[in-house]
């Protein structure tokens, strides 16, 4: 099967009112893990890279390993997505490699490290849909910056999150001008700021509405019910897997992730993406350690890989089920991004129509 747009992905997602998870991924065995999960699901699936992981297996390597992913599974819809995006060049030489789809991270500046302007922000994402959308491609914004409201820090990963104390306007997007900043981007999906933010340390205990403002996403999905919301940082950083690498001679401090009931929830809000990536690298590591661990003489590689690809496997099934994400690949039928760029050009898809 053809790789899919994020837009054709999330449009069939709005219309059946379900949730799709965006694994990020860095070599093969991740990849073979996540598509496992989605062909025994039945399930539509976004992998994305990030600059780090872009840098880390090259440009050539991840787009070919995708397209063998794709023929070994030809049932199961692929999305292959540019993660925090920080800048046009960055965006538009994924595209020229092989991705269908791209984040464009407005809120910070180049650096990644720097909060933006919203005229900053506004001004690149829409340059950057207007190039991306001409060849077929989707674009998702950002407004907000990523954060915790519980410190008004944001996590760094792979090299974004921004610098210093945020206050609660910079970390809570507004509602009414998401509304603005969707009509002058044309982006084909919104990430927004409700507290969430990147790694394993998102909150010092069970997240409540006072860290963790859903209410955002509700008031945000009221005012534009039909644009793509996406939550950023929503790894659920499981217990059992803190517990795996600490029974087998890891330290992580006790810390809580975005509960899944949460996601859910946002789900019946609008939301269309949900972003994970600490969770699967928890799953992978937890073994790598347990196998170290149980048998200290092992120096086979794959005798650690392959149970790693199956807890990473395990998690990844339990987000298809629970988002609702199963069962809905074989229903998707692929087009071109050659089709979808005459859909853009003859206006038939804005951020608030659908095909």
């Amino acid at each position: 099967m053809a790789l899919i747009t994020l837009r054709q992905l999330l449009d069939h997602a709005a219309e059946h009112s379900y949730g799709v998870p965006a694994f990020n991924i860095n070599n093969m065995e991740q990849g073979l893990a996540i598509v496992d999960a989605a062909a025994q699901t039945d399930s539509p699936v976004i992998l994305q890279a990030s600059r780090g992981a872009r840098a880390y297996a090259g440009d050539v390597m991840l787009r070919s390993m995708v397209q063998a992913l794709a023929e070994m599974n030809p049932r199961v819809p692929i999305c292959l997505h540019q993660d925090h995006g920080n800048n046009e060049a960055t965006c538009l030489s994924a595209i020229k490699h092989g991705f269908t789809s791209v984040m464009m991270d407005g809120s910070l500046e180049a650096d990644m490290k720097t909060p933006s302007s919203y005229e900053y922000n506004v001004d690149i994402t829409n340059r950057v849909s207007m190039s991306a959308h001409s060849v077929g491609a989707s674009v998702e914004g950002e407004l907000g910056v990523l954060g915790s409201l519980e410190t008004g820090e944001a996590g760094i990963e792979d090299g974004s999150g921004a610098e210093g104390k945020l206050s609660q306007e910079q970390l809570l997007t507004d509602p009414d001008q998401a509304v603005d900043f969707v009509s002058k981007t044309k982006c084909d999906a919104l990430a927004i700021a409700c507290g969430t933010s990147h790694g394993a340390y998102k909150f010092s205990r069970k997240p409540d509405g006072d860290i963790l403002a859903m209410s955002i996403i509700q008031a945000i999905n009221l005012k534009l019910p039909s644009t793509h919301l996406v939550m950023h940082g929503s790894s659920s950083v499981p217990q059992y897997l803190q517990d795996l690498i600490n029974e087998a001679g890891g330290s992580m401090p006790q810390t809580y992730g975005v509960p899944v009931e949460e996601i859910e929830k946002g789900i019946k809000m609008g939301v269309r993406k949900v972003n994970i990536d600490t969770d699967c690298r928890m799953a992978m590591t937890g073994q790598f350690r347990k196998v170290a661990t149980d048998n200290p003489s092992e120096f086979d590689p794959r005798k650690f890989l392959v149970p790693a690809m199956n807890e990473m496997k395990s998690l990844c099934i339990d987000r298809f089920e629970r988002f609702g994400t199963a069962g809905n690949g074989s229903k998707i039928h692929v087009i071109s991004m050659d089709d979808m760029a005459k859909e853009y050009e003859s206006g038939r898809l804005n951020p608030e129509t659908k095909p």
